[in-house]
């Protein structure tokens, strides 16, 4: 069936007829008139009026086809196509290359003004079966301190399905082996799996080539081998690195200590109040000496979006390299490498339901190619001797010594497992997850709620005044509540917000709204206890 064209002039006509329904008031009448295809996703005006109307009665059918879902949009969230562009008062349109996009969305519509805007609906059992997910992950079946264990840490680190367990078992109780360098069936098997895994990331994140793939240990890992490689060859003394106040320590670290190491200069792209980066700070930032901009696609603390294609084509008109870490984004939005047009990406295997102990960086095969090995051993060399090493091309010659078979293994299967359920359905259910969360928190008189940025996932932060943050979460525990409290090593972006520590839950595609409940009247407990 193909997709129905809500945004028509047809259409238009047919959302006026049934606003009449609804507007006793000329001057909204008159607003309506205005409208045109290009003004609005009607996607979602129809599925509110489907809300409305109790699923379509009192006479009002909705158009059918395969676009109607109320959150169809999500699937663009994260990565838009095109850059946001403005009619000017002369009636010139052009587009927002610079940091106006910032302050020009405090009072236009931005990429993601629809998706702000909706009503909180959601109709999981059409889409998206939450309880069958649940059922793939045994550690969420268990009674913390008598009471239903509830995760909702998240971010820090993600529960592993029965196929990712298996997975691992499997190898270990039939293939393991050391890869490559043997002639045996286990270790071809081995090796084939290794490989394997290298092949299904590649594609999860639209790399060109198997060839793009580096197993590291994680996101920390990867981000130190970028610095310690591509950095040390082209970070000369008054050179600039910039990095985000919304950064994990991990990308703030490595580069701060190579900025010191090459008499470097680190530089900061600064926040607003809601916990959103300001492109135009940005932007004035970036000189001809910008050799690296390095940040996070999504925050761990407030669980900003940044506008990362827009920031990775600012950079490049300077000339400047990216990398981006994204040890937030990759469980929660579809990443395709070629269309941000970014030169490093780095994730962790355990932030998308895969083991610990392993990550992944993806280069540009021309960046790769020239910068050097990180370290020495096998695997990652041609060959030896007392006069000279020859190295291995990339990616083996970052890889050296015997890898974490295993886990590689169990990252596939991890990525399998999510490209199953499906990635903008995932995004499509957290998104609403994250919203009922703000909002239900949101009314509780006695904590505060960190950020509010206006493209978010998967992460609430608030606060407990008089009640630290520790407390709280030793509280939440009690309830069988398992979240995050501390600073998330992510200093520099709570003090941004005048906190050293929040409370924090993530959440995840086995989450559900009832656990939300749960956590909302725990917490009400715990402030009406303290007053």
């Amino acid at each position: 069936m193909s997709e129905f064209n809500y945004n028509s002039w047809e259409n238009i006509g047919h959302l006026r007829e049934i606003a009449g329904r609804f507007i006793d008031c000329d001057e909204a009448r008159s607003v309506a008139s205005e409208v045109t295809p290009d003004d609005v996703d009607l996607s979602s005006v129809y599925a509110s009026f489907e809300q409305l109307l109790g699923g379509g009665s009192g006479g009002f059918e909705l158009p059918k086809g395969d676009a109607l879902s109320g959150t169809s949009g999500l699937a663009g969230l994260f990565f838009p196509d095109e850059v946001p562009s403005v009619e000017t008062p002369q009636g010139e349109e052009v587009a927002l290359q610079t940091g106006a996009q910032t302050e020009f969305a405090k009072s236009h519509n931005s990429p993601y003004e629809s998706l702000r805007d909706q009503p909180i609906t959601y109709n999981g059992r059409e889409t998206f079966d939450v309880q069958a997910i649940r059922k793939d992950f045994p550690i969420l079946h268990q009674k913390v301190h008598g009471k239903d264990l509830i995760w909702f840490d998240n971010a820090a680190t993600t529960q592993k399905p029965r196929q990712v367990i298996d997975a691992i078992s499997h190898y270990y109780e039939h293939d393991n082996s050391n890869i490559h360098r043997a002639s045996h069936t286990l270790a071809a098997r081995s090796t084939d799996g290794y490989e394997g895994a290298r092949d299904k990331v590649a594609k999860f994140i639209n790399a060109p080539s198997s060839e793009n793939i580096i197993f590291v240990r994680g996101t920390t890992e990867g981000i130190n081998l970028v610095t310690q490689t591509y950095g040390r060859k082209f970070i000369n003394p008054g050179d600039e690195i910039i990095v985000s106040t919304l950064d994990h320590h991990a990308n703030i670290v490595p580069w701060q200590q190579l900025a010191k190491e090459r008499n470097a200069h680190l530089k900061v792209i600064p926040i607003n109040d809601r916990g959103e980066v300001i492109l135009e700070e940005y932007e004035r930032l970036l000189t001809p000496r910008t050799k690296i901009v390095s940040f996070s696609q999504v925050n761990n603390t407030f669980g900003t979006i940044s506008p990362a294609k827009t920031m990775i084509d600012m950079a490049k008109r300077y000339g400047a390299r990216v990398l981006l870490d994204g040890a937030q984004s990759i469980a929660h939005s579809p990443v395709d490498v070629q269309e941000l047009d970014v030169d490093f990406f780095v994730f962790s295997g355990h932030k998308i339901y895969a083991p610990t102990g392993i990550g992944v960086v993806y280069g540009k095969k021309e960046l790769l190619d020239i910068i050097p090995h990180w370290q020495g051993g096998g695997n990652m060399i041609k060959d030896v001797s007392f006069e000279e090493t020859t190295f291995n091309e990339a990616p083996a010659k970052f890889e050296a010594g015997t890898p974490n078979v295993a886990d590689a293994i169990g990252l596939g299967a991890a990525l399998d497992y999510v490209s199953r359920v499906g990635i903008h359905r995932i995004a499509e259910y957290e998104h609403y997850l994250t919203e009922y969360a703000r909002t239900e928190l949101g009314k509780i008189d006695g904590i505060k709620l960190l950020g509010n940025p206006r493209d978010r996932v998967s992460v609430v932060s608030f606060v407990v005044p008089g009640i630290s943050s520790p407390e709280v979460g030793k509280l939440l525990d009690g309830e069988g509540i398992a979240l995050r409290a501390g600073h998330h090593c992510a200093q520099p972006a709570l003090r941004r917000l005048g906190v050293e520590t929040s409370v924090r839950p993530s959440f995840a595609f086995y989450n559900t709204t009832a656990e939300i409940d749960r956590l909302v009247e725990a917490v009400k407990k715990i402030v009406s206890e303290r007053q």
